[in-house]
């Protein structure tokens, strides 16, 4: 299957969760979705204890933190899968969903979602710079806000518009 990252809805695109089996972002129809892109040895990394705080209080309310492992960025997330699990439940209590570890720069080896979500045809296009940067994806699968990797999860600007995404009618 051809899939042509600029056209293909969000929540069409195939991805595989950590434990390798096919999922994609239309189990979370419905429901507001900030996905960031991680890693175990980054600078950033302390931002899993506010991501995990963010879902757990929000989580009710319709929103889903979605994690993807990359190792894009100075080799910051060279683990397996297990390791990447057992590294984010236990350093951090992580509960939210991880994906398999993907490619987030543009370059052969990008996931068809980061293609979405920063190529030239993108709600906020741009490429993604660092770990730890943050998509706000809409109850309708629509980007509606982008954040930068020193932008905590639980700052003011992130958290109003997780609420004003929230507050949105479905």
């Amino acid at each position: 299957m051809t899939l042509n990252a600029a056209t293909t809805p969000l929540y069409d695109i195939p991805l595989k969760n950590i434990d390798g089996e096919a999922t994609s972002l239309g189990q979370y129809k419905g429901k507001v979705i900030l996905l960031v892109n991680v890693a175990s040895k980054c600078g950033y990394t302390k931002q899993y204890k506010p991501l995990e705080a963010v879902y757990k209080k929000y989580a009710d309310k319709g929103l889903v933190i979605i994690g993807a492992p990359s190792n894009d960025f100075g080799g910051q997330e060279p683990g397996t899968p297990q390791e990447i699990v057992t590294f984010c439940s236990t350093t951090y209590g992580v509960t939210f969903p991880l994906l398999e570890k993907c490619g987030v720069r543009a370059n052969a080896n990008q996931s068809p979602l980061y293609a979405a979500l920063s190529g030239k045809e993108a709600a906020f296009p741009g490429e993604v710079k660092w770990n730890f940067t943050k998509f706000l994806i809409g109850r309708n699968g629509k980007v509606i806000a982008r954040f930068a990797s020193g932008d905590e999860p639980d700052s003011k600007q992130v958290i109003e518009a997780i609420e004003k995404a929230l507050a949105a009618s479905k």
